[in-house]
């Protein structure tokens, strides 16, 4: 076997890819000298427009040449019927019609798209089209995009001349991008939100249930804590809740799950590892894994961390913008009216660093703790047979968090000296 290795070259591969039909990995006998190796060889499908390539490669090490891999490839013309020669023996298999080479797997992707995963087996294939259907081919995508009368963006054009784009997503996205008004402009041009609404529908309504039970919550929270105090400190209050309304948008958006088209950066310096790295995080720690998307122990625990930082950087930012509108307030109603009930003026530095740490380590623990009690009860049974419930669930875990968040951050506050 080692006279007619050759060194496999990724190049070739990469050449073909817009052109792979299908992966399988077979078992396949490779003689080592005296040796008879049973080893698993990957068999990618490689339609032309004129003639078939079967490309297979030993992805295995053998015995004897550690680094060595095997490389066929044969441009022949085969129908159905025609035999295909393993590489290594004297066998033969039939070419199926669909172009699938003995039994094993069919890549796929697992968002619609371009992923950070791989490909998925059999029982995950059943499962993606049970929940997203059926991955529909470049040319159906089209015929249903132009029956509509819309285009897709270059993403998701990219996603379906390579893989396809499941059925559910693209109906989904070409609901979402004729909604009326301002909602079907910022589809068609924002690719965080339509990602986003592409993962989760419901994705707004969270959003606007966070922002009007916040509002409120945070009032009454507020009116709870100050008493006789609160109209003497009522630009706080009003800072607050300028700022509030940033941040819920910011921590639901940033925990958010969403569709991932494009493919990962291809750099390989430092910035690119990092990069790499982050796009294979999950939005938040209890993210639902998905066929062709799976998350490590440490990608979550690392999740958590990074988010933190994030809403870290969030918070200190908003609070240096809400804080510093609330002290040119107080400032100016003094300079018109001074009263010896006056508050001292809260540190512009020092309240953004406290609302930086909140979000950090407050918010971040909580919301993310949310994020996973929606996905159990969005993913049950009951649910699916009754979503008006998950979405009941929302408000009402919601509500709670919101009473007992604003009332720990005036507690907070106040402990800090800031307030």
């Amino acid at each position: 076997m080692s006279g007619c290795a050759m060194n496999f070259q990724l190049s070739s591969v990469v050449k073909y890819r817009n052109d792979i039909s299908s992966l399988r990995i077979c078992n396949r006998d490779f003689v080592f000298g005296d040796l008879v190796k049973e080893m698993k060889v990957a068999v990618l499908w490689i339609k032309g427009t004129q003639r078939s390539r079967l490309l297979v490669v030993n992805m295995s090490q053998s015995p004897i040449e550690r680094q060595s891999v095997v490389e066929v490839e044969s441009d022949v013309n085969l129908g159905k019927g025609d035999n295909v020669r393993n590489l290594g023996t004297d066998e033969t298999e039939k070419f199926e019609s669909d172009g699938n080479v003995g039994d094993g797997f069919n890549g796929g992707d697992g968002n619609g798209g371009f992923n950070n995963g791989g490909g998925g087996g059999d029982g995950e294939e059943d499962y993606e089209e049970k929940e997203f259907g059926p991955v529909l081919k470049f040319e159906e995508v089209m015929r249903e995009t132009e029956a509509r009368g819309a285009t897709l963006p270059s993403d998701m054009l990219e996603a379906a001349k390579t893989f396809g784009i499941r059925n559910l997503l693209l109906l989904r996205y070409l609901d979402l991008q004729s909604s009326p008004g301002v909602l079907g402009f910022a589809i068609r041009s924002w690719s965080m939100l339509r990602n986003r609404m592409l993962a989760d529908p419901s994705f707004l309504f969270k959003i606007g249930t966070e922002i009007v039970i916040d509002s409120c919550c945070a009032t009454v929270a507020e009116v709870q804590k100050r008493g006789k105090d609160f109209w003497a400190e009522f630009e706080l209050y009003v800072a607050d809740l300028l700022v509030g309304v940033v941040v819920n948008v910011a921590l639901v958006g940033m925990l958010a799950p969403f569709v991932r088209f494009g493919q990962p950066s291809a750099s390989t310096g430092s910035l690119g590892r990092m990069l790499n790295a982050y796009n294979a995080l999950p939005s938040s720690v209890f993210e639902a894994e998905r066929p062709g998307c799976s998350f490590s122990a440490q990608q979550r625990l690392a999740t958590y961390f990074y988010k933190g930082i994030m809403y870290g950087a969030v918070g200190f930012g908003c609070g240096i913008v809400g804080q510093g509108i609330a002290n040119l307030i107080m400032t100016a109603k003094r300079s018109i009216n001074k009263s010896e009930e006056d508050i001292p003026v809260p540190p512009l530095v020092k309240s953004a660093a406290l609302w930086g740490v909140f979000l950090s380590v407050s918010s971040n623990t909580r919301y993310q703790i949310i994020n996973g009690l929606e996905r159990v009860v969005e993913a049950s049974p009951f649910a699916k047979k009754v979503p008006p419930a998950a979405l009941a669930f929302t408000v009402g875990v919601r509500f709670a968090n919101n009473i007992y968040g604003g009332m720990q951050f005036v507690d907070w506050a106040r402990l800090s000296g800031c307030q």
